[in-house]
């Protein structure tokens, strides 16, 4: 971390329920000076680990796991797998993507459909506009809504932070009855956006390789990994 953000204050919540693990406790650090509230610093905490949920910035500090750990793939030296190949291929003839700066009227009902079907038992249920609007939005951050279409149909959007060198995937929510994995090709659509913008890394969140739903980010290569705040691979 750079030096003048080394003395940064941290604020640490209390042991809950881990909302990844079932048998873990989890707590989190919260960066509490509100200089740490732009772009150019935000950026680099998540270089650091960390991540947002609104406008508070975070990063896991459990007492007994250190099963999370950042991912960001490296856009310049990424190279798609063959499965990855085939969903771009699909993507370019059947899909269509745009990057906004607000949801489309009809966010909701894809929104709802998602957190029904994939997270009823996590704290996005039940699905609300007002919840989801604190969770998504920064007053300090240039956070845009790409939006994924098929055959003029919204089937996924990924909410992605902007950033002077990188891109954040922040949240992606799809159409929980395509066939296709529109997870992965939300991913594979920041990638492009982030070549087009010419940023170096897109940030993935927390990778924990005991959660199968967070397996198909490490599918992504070439990507790094931050272990015990050091970027490896």
């Amino acid at each position: 971390m750079s030096s003048e953000l080394q003395n940064i204050r941290i604020g640490l919540t209390s042991n809950h329920p881990c909302s990844y693990l079932k048998d873990r406790m989890e707590r989190v650090a919260v960066a509490i000076d509100s200089q740490m509230q732009s772009a150019e610093n935000y950026e680099i905490l998540l270089a650091n680990g960390f991540r947002r949920s609104g406008d508070t910035i975070y990063k896991p500090h459990c007492d007994a796991c250190n099963a999370c750990e950042a991912l960001r793939v490296s856009v310049s030296d990424f190279v798609p797998s063959k499965s990855q190949k085939r969903l771009l291929s699909k993507m370019r003839s059947e899909f269509s993507w745009q990057l906004k700066q607000n949801l489309d009227k009809n966010w909701f009902s894809l929104y709802s459909r998602y957190i029904k079907a994939r997270h009823r038992d996590g704290t996005m249920y039940p699905p609300r506009k007002d919840e989801f609007d604190k969770f998504a939005r920064s007053a300090w951050l240039d956070t845009r809504y790409l939006h994924i279409y098929h055959q003029d149909k919204l089937v996924a959007v990924a909410i992605t932070d902007i950033l002077p060198h990188s891109a954040s995937a922040f949240y992606t929510f799809f159409d929980p009855d395509h066939p296709l994995s529109l997870g992965t090709l939300g991913v594979l659509t920041q990638l492009e956006l982030c070549k087009q913008l010419d940023k170096q890394w897109l940030y993935l969140g927390y990778q924990i390789d005991e959660c199968p739903a967070m397996n198909y980010k490490v599918r992504f290569r070439r990507h790094q990994r931050l272990v015990n705040q050091r970027w490896q691979g």
